[in-house]
């Protein structure tokens, strides 16, 4: 009986031999960029804290709405703290320099008759004086005048310092209370919640009622138009990251579109959990419709060139030979590369044909 392996070898061999795969480069643009994942927040984006502890006594504005700097937001009860105001106001009304201006006038007064009297027992004194020098009058006439004249003029220096002392006392407590209702205004302006920002609030937690706290943030507020891409790079990439690098983004609610941004900051503290750095980056032309929170995935494009040799990466052996279809190993050099194809700057050209390795 004849035996017949040997040819269905060679078949088999054949047939083997002619479904191994062929390719020659392509000349194509290819861009090298390094992935990131990340979410979007509102410019300015915040978390509001309140300044006290208490209960909400009123809820101004809800979700949605649009504040200005200084738009309150919502009240804690502070009946104390409204007492405490209302007896500064008392105070710095009470010690109002215009408000004692009766008495700087009474104490003006009593320095301008000291300073009469003291003028006139002066004369006195200096006429008795010149009568004496002319052994006119008596020794104890002189005495007595010049005895008189400084009196009144001890008198006079005496109201001179009470006017002052009184002047500084008022001012000092007139300054105080304002100081006093200064401070009253802040603390009952912590019992407001207020806007930082222009912007919208995109989230309230607490209603009218509930309890607040310093600990536990109330609301959210951000830009209402602009964003920012927030995003987490591996440090082992970091070092490629500059300002101004393009960011090609996709958003799952904008399937089927890419978005163009810039880097625009690098934070240079790595997360110690997560061994990431944080990035941001700006949209060249920014999506009609944005919210907080969404979630992205982006390239951003660390290098790029129009004509290129490419091969697909699997072509590629020990990242420095390609394969020839005759099975020789030619050592090439490389260049770009994304994640399906790799440049090749030397070694091979566009017209050699090369097969995939094993």
């Amino acid at each position: 009986m004849t035996k017949r392996f040997p040819v269905v070898f060679v078949l088999l061999l054949f047939a083997c031999k002619s479904k191994v795969e062929k390719i020659k480069p392509t000349i194509e643009s290819i861009s090298e960029s390094i992935y990131a994942s990340g979410i979007i927040k509102s410019e300015n984006q915040y978390q509001a804290y309140a300044s006290v502890n208490g209960i909400v006594e009123n809820v101004y504005l809800s979700e949605g709405d649009s504040v200005k700097i200084g738009t309150p937001i919502l009240s804690i009860s502070n009946e104390a703290q409204k007492l405490n105001k209302e007896n500064a106001e008392l105070s710095a009304a009470f010690s109002d320099i215009n408000a004692n201006q009766g008495k700087l006038n009474d104490a003006q007064l009593a320095v301008d008759l000291a300073k009469n009297k003291m003028k006139i027992d002066s004369a006195l004194f200096f006429r008795q004086k010149s009568l004496w020098q002319q052994q006119i009058g008596t020794k104890i006439e002189l005495e007595q005048r010049e005895l008189a004249y400084q009196n009144s003029k001890n008198a006079y220096y005496s109201s001179v310092v009470r006017y002052n002392d009184l002047k500084r006392q008022l001012n000092f407590s007139s300054s105080q209370s304002k100081k006093n209702l200064l401070i009253a205004d802040k603390l009952q302006s912590d019992y407001v919640l207020k806007s930082e920002i222009n912007g919208i609030i995109y989230s309230l937690t607490k209603s009218k009622g509930e309890i607040v706290g310093a600990q536990t943030p109330i609301a959210i507020i951000g830009d209402a138009g602009k964003f920012i891409l927030e995003m987490q790079v591996d440090e082992y990439d970091i070092l490629k990251i500059k300002k101004g690098l393009t960011v090609l983004v996709t958003l799952e609610s904008y399937k089927g579109k890419v978005f163009e941004a810039k880097v625009t900051k690098i934070n240079p503290l790595m997360n110690e959990r997560s061994k990431t750095f944080l990035v941001e980056a700006q949209f060249v032309e920014q999506p009609e419709i944005l919210y907080p929170n969404i979630s992205f995935e982006a390239n951003i494009v660390i290098n790029s060139k129009e004509k290129a040799i490419l091969i697909p990466r699997d072509y590629l052996l020990n990242d420095s030979f390609v394969v020839k279809p005759n099975g020789d190993k030619v050592a090439v050099k490389t260049g770009l590369k994304d994640y399906q194809k790799i440049e090749i700057l030397s070694g091979v050209s566009e017209s050699q044909e090369l097969i995939k390795p094993k």
